[in-house]
């Protein structure tokens, strides 16, 4: 009974500190409640976003589309998706050319390093609308952020594959994606990144540099003519994903799995199936996914806030055989 007593008469002491401390206890919860990003009531759209990719068959691609779509959802927002089928600069240019007529509410788009880009993210920046760069980056222009990785890193991370698969000793031909004639600043980036770890290993070297487009019949022909060059080869890198698929097969077509070591890009089934069995050592990529669904999410922070990271880095995922089943699972998980 005392003790009571004494609780109740403390509680009467000290009942304004009491609920004072609760009301402040109270705040902070419904502020960081308020801080939990929450999905926007579906209805009319709110804007009208464009985001121009760099082609519309290869799975990277896709997977942007798709992080970008589930972003929309999200945000209550449509994205309008366009691409050329195939690598084509011109058609990329025509189809920014046209979001900046239609004077849509923001762009997302992907770039090469031709000033014609350039001339019209500034165009449309000077006609108000935002632009936001995917993959590769234009500093010089007038963009608002740019979403994707390091391709340096990219580089530098697949150098270190290279010397787990090879034991640090390694004759190497690299082959490079797309149409590096007129885009060349983000293949050179991974190129350099991965050299510099190799020209540091006395026993590592690179070559032969080939350039594919896109498809995986060159990937193949350039395989081909590798593994009867007779020049000794014993490593690839490869910097794209359908190209990946491509050389990997024709490596398990002529009997050199074990001989030839692969180290690529990507994660489509394809690649991870070839991965887990041991055909291709290891890839390094960025995660489109992500770069999609960032980049929606720039846009939205750039409407709202009208100020966003210039930056916003995606990062670097690496696949090896230890590691893949539990990325394929985080995959699952996130369909």
């Amino acid at each position: 009974m005392k003790t009571l007593q004494k609780v109740y008469a403390f509680l009467k002491r000290n009942i304004i500190l009491i609920l004072m401390t609760l009301i402040a206890v109270l705040s902070i919860f419904l502020y960081k409640f308020q801080q939990i990003e929450e999905p926007v009531l579906a209805g009319k759209p709110s804007y009208h976003f464009y985001l121009v990719a760099q082609n519309s068959v290869d799975p990277f691609w896709k997977e942007v589309q798709k992080g970008a779509e589930d972003a929309a959802k999200f945000y209550n927002v449509a994205v309008e998706f366009n691409a050329p089928k195939f690598n084509n600069l011109d058609e990329e240019l025509e189809f920014l050319d046209i979001a900046v007529l239609s004077k849509v509410d923001g762009i997302i788009t992907h770039v090469s390093y031709d000033g014609d880009f350039n001339t019209l993210i500034n165009e449309a920046y000077e006609n108000k609308i935002p632009v936001v760069t995917i993959e590769n980056d234009l500093k010089d222009s007038k963009r608002k952020s740019f979403v994707g990785a390091n391709s340096f890193i990219l580089g530098e991370e697949a150098g270190k594959l290279m010397k787990l698969a090879t034991g640090g000793k390694a004759n190497i031909a690299v082959i490079m994606s797309n149409d590096v004639g007129k885009d060349t600043a983000s293949q050179n980036l991974k190129l350099s990144g991965f050299l510099g770890v190799i020209n540091s290993t006395s026993e590592m070297k690179v070559s032969k540099v080939y350039t594919s487009q896109l498809g995986a019949l060159s990937a193949e022909e350039i395989t081909q003519s590798i593994i009867n060059g007779g020049e000794g080869i014993n490593a690839l890198y490869i910097t794209d994903s359908v190209d990946t698929i491509g050389a990997a097969q024709v490596v398990v077509d002529f009997s050199k799995v074990g001989e030839i070591s692969i180290v690529g890009y990507g994660d489509t089934p394809d690649i991870l199936r070839y991965v887990d069995k041991g055909i291709i050592y290891g890839t390094v990529m960025s995660d489109p996914y992500k770069m999609g669904y960032e980049s929606v999410k720039a846009m939205m922070e750039i409407k709202k806030n009208n100020e966003v990271s210039t930056f916003i880095d995606t990062g670097v995922n690496i696949i090896t055989k230890s590691n893949v089943k539990e990325y394929e699972d985080k995959i699952k998980q996130k369909d």
